[in-house]
């Protein structure tokens, strides 16, 4: 009778679940290009409050004439748009007063503070000239 060969299969797939139980047969190399997020974060590619708050900013600063518009490529400023969008971000402030981390208020307040500097700078600028 021949000698059956045999082989084996390594499922080489992440979860958010693995843990270093998991990693435990893998190569060196392999190993430790295995990256885990921080405790509590949401995996990558959710949807987090911090990135909903930097794209309203965002907007603002498109709407600010501080950066150029993805559609056209072109600076223009709208003060009434960047407007909507400082305003959606102190709703959101409000709404969320106690369910933030301490890191996401951080971040909320600089954007608000650095947005709100620049739309006075935009309307005496636009009142001046």
């Amino acid at each position: 009778m021949a000698e059956e060969e045999s082989f084996r299969i390594t499922d080489r797939r992440r979860r958010p679940d693995d843990t270093a139980e998991a990693t435990a047969g893998m190569p060196p190399a392999e190993r430790s290009d295995t990256r885990s997020a921080p405790a509590g974060a949401p995996p990558a590619g959710e949807p987090t409050l911090e990135g909903l708050f930097l794209m309203l900013a965002s907007s603002a600063l498109v709407h600010l004439g501080e950066a150029e518009d993805p559609a056209t490529g072109q600076r223009a400023v709208d003060p009434a748009q960047a407007r909507e969008a400082i305003d959606l971000l102190m709703l959101l402030r409000s709404r969320t007063e106690g369910n933030r981390t301490e890191h996401e208020s951080r971040l909320l307040d600089e954007v608000l503070y650095d947005l709100q500097l620049r739309f006075v700078q935009v309307r005496q600028a636009r009142s001046d000239g």
